[in-house]
Formats: structure tokens, sequence, C-alpha cells
């Protein structure tokens, strides 16, 4: 929950700083000098890009717990007890040790969207954000066909 309250909080901070900047975007473009238009042309747009990155991220997050939700309903999330460091984070060596059974379930079945969204958290606890936002966008890529 407390997840959803800071994301809602940076939202609604970064829906402020895009109105804020479209205000002044608008300004500029009333100026009438050429550099002051480009600017304001400048400030309009990236506003657009940042609701479009926004909304997409958010979009992301809603259905990756909506998938996260099923396979924890039927209990088949990952049950691996793997140690941990004392700031709470999965030692790296344990992950790497279930992660080959992980990517070989994977590799098994490629259009499965469970095996990918279990890949994807195994991937997320080796700390490695990148392959694991990947994993579980294919996920919800299978999920939805």
């Amino acid at each position: 929950m407390t997840t959803r309250i800071s994301v809602g909080i940076l939202a609604a901070l970064l829906a402020l700083y895009l109105v804020l900047v479209g205000q002044r975007a608008v300004l500029f473009l009333g100026t009438g000098e050429p550099v002051a238009v480009a600017i304001g042309v400048t400030l309009l747009v990236l506003p657009v890009i940042g609701i479009w990155a926004l909304v997409r991220e958010i979009l992301f997050g809603v259905k990756a717990e909506k998938l996260g939700r099923l396979l924890e309903a039927g209990n088949e999330l990952p049950d691996d007890e793997l140690p941990t460091r004392p700031s709470g984070k999965l030692e790296r060596d344990a992950v790497d040790g279930v992660f080959p059974r992980y990517q070989a379930e994977v590799e098994a079945t490629p259009t499965d969207w469970k095996a990918w969204y279990r890949l994807g958290l195994v991937y997320d606890g080796a700390g490695d954000r990148k392959r694991a936002r990947s994993a579980i966008r294919e996920a919800i890529h299978l999920y939805g066909r």
C-alpha cells in the first residue's frame, strides 16, 4: 500500500510540475520573439513526453501487479527460500543458483506468461532491473494474447 501512496504522490508532483511548465510555455509563446517561441514549443513537447512516460509506467505497474496476484492466487509464485543481506536484498549467489531453473522453464515454454513473470522476479532478485522489467513486459504481452 505504501508503494501506491508513493506513486500517487510522485504522480501528483509530476502533474504539478507539468502544469507549471505548460504555463511557462504559453507565456513564452505569447511573446512573439522567435527564440522565446522556440523555447515555448519545446516546453509544450516536454510535458507531453512526461505524461506519456507516466501513463506507461503506471499501466506497467498495474498490469504487473495483476499478474502477480494471479500467480499468488494459484500458488504459482517462486517459493525458493533464499538468504538475504541485512539490507533485505537477496544474496546474489543464491539467486544465481536458482536462475538456471527459471531460465530453462522459459526456454521450454516460451509462450507461457507465468514462466516469463517468474523469470522477471528472479532477475529482480538478482538486481538486474532492466532484464526483470523486460521479462515482465513479455509476460504482460503474452497474457494479453
